[in-house]
């Protein structure tokens, strides 16, 4: 086996791993379930209620009932 032969199976090689990797769009569209009522602004769903009382606080001066109906707040 030359140093020709071992060229062309690295480059299958590789080629076999760039085949993988998949963007994580779709995925990260699909993780944002919480969306603000006001601006319509969509945050993944393992945004704490802070981050969300800050949102409607400062975006919006209102609380975050009004935002995120469909969050609860502990």
């Amino acid at each position: 086996m030359g140093n020709g032969a071992k060229a062309q199976q690295k480059r299958e090689r590789n080629a076999k791993d760039k085949n993988t990797a998949k963007s994580q769009l779709k995925v990260n569209e699909k993780a944002c379930d919480i969306q603000c009522q006001i601006c319509k602004s969509t945050f993944l769903k393992t945004t704490k209620a802070p981050a969300l009382k800050e949102h409607a606080e400062n975006k919006h001066s209102k609380i975050i009932a009004d935002c995120f109906p469909n969050v609860q707040v502990a």
